[in-house]
């Protein structure tokens, strides 16, 4: 029996209605007569959005009641920006499709009275807006003379609220901005030096329900391959640490010919200590590199961070 209805859910924000718009577009194309429709929701992280995230709870603020949608048959799969869905899915659901990615880069976006600025030249007291703790804790690791104030909301209210004087710069995910049309208000791309990305940060990750051959087979067409094998290989690195986005974890990640470099990043929540290190080996051992170079960063130390951040979580 052939599939002849696709449901896709989504939440109900700019940016992922922007992206999973392109995603049934995209399908759309490649099966002309397949019914494609879009269910919009908003996710806890939707609502709560006078509470720094890594204050909130645990992972999945931005996945649960698309994942629930598709448990319960109300969709056959789920749009999110791959940072936000964790690397343990629900019993009954996997990671069927990852997109191409967009330029993974942190990038800096200033109030007009810092044009002149770059972010090493940012005036001491400067006050910069993120609600990333893996942001956070890098630039206070190289920035410590800078001031940091959470910043929640979509992207264009970040940008209000930086236009009207309460931040003088802002860190956003620069595939975010371009997605939305906002790559003229990129000032900076942050160098990977300074700020390790997220995992999974630019690409998209569409999530179904385990065991639907048809579905997989119509996603294929979106799959893109080596941005699959560099971020499987950030995502084995993360559940590795048994992180998420209240941990500040970052990484890089590129493919020369048939060898993968995963460079990974773990820090204290102060910024007073930053463990980061590389591991390269072959594409086609990308979840087994990742998984090596958390345990050598363990090693290194990152263990210890982990476990304190892990028990003032608790406590």
């Amino acid at each position: 029996m052939t599939l002849d209805q696709l449901r896709i859910a989504s939440r109900r924000s700019q940016l992922a209605m922007v992206q999973t718009n392109w995603v049934r577009d995209e399908l759309q194309k490649a099966h002309p007569d397949l019914a494609i429709t879009i269910e919009a929701m908003a996710t806890q992280g939707d609502k709560i959005l006078d509470v720094a995230l890594a204050k909130i709870g645990d992972k999945g603020l931005f996945t649960k009641e698309l994942e629930a949608q598709m448990l319960l048959g109300h969709a056959e799969i789920a749009v999110h920006s791959l940072k936000d869905l964790p690397t343990n899915l629900p019993e009954g659901l996997i990671l069927g499709c990852i997109t191409q990615r967009e330029d993974p880069s942190d990038a800096l976006v200033v109030n007009e009275k810092n044009r002149i600025h770059q972010l090493e030249t940012l005036p001491e007291g400067s006050v910069v807006g993120t609600s990333s703790l893996r942001r956070l804790a890098q630039l206070r690791y190289h920035y410590p003379h800078l001031v940091f104030k959470d910043v929640r909301g979509n992207v264009i209210t970040r940008l209000e609220k930086l236009d009207s004087g309460v931040y003088d710069c802002l860190i956003l995910a620069a595939a975010g901005l371009q997605r939305l049309g906002f790559a003229n208000r990129i000032h900076q791309l942050i160098p990977t030096d300074i700020s390790l990305h997220a995992v999974g940060q630019g690409a998209l990750g569409i999530e179904c329900v385990s065991g639907q051959q048809e579905v997989l087979d119509i996603l294929k067409t979106l799959e893109h391959e080596s941005t699959s094998k560099r971020c499987l290989a950030e995502r084995s690195f993360l559940r590795e640490l048994e992180g998420g986005c209240q941990v500040p974890i970052g990484v890089r990640t590129e493919i020369n010919n048939d060898e993968l470099i995963l460079e990974g990043m773990v820090a204290s929540l102060d910024g007073k200590r930053l463990i980061r290190d590389i591991k390269k080996g072959s594409v086609s051992s990308a979840e087994e590199i990742g998984i090596d170079l958390a345990n050598e960063l363990k090693g290194l130390g990152a263990g210890e961070i982990l476990e304190e951040i892990f028990k003032s979580a608790r406590a």
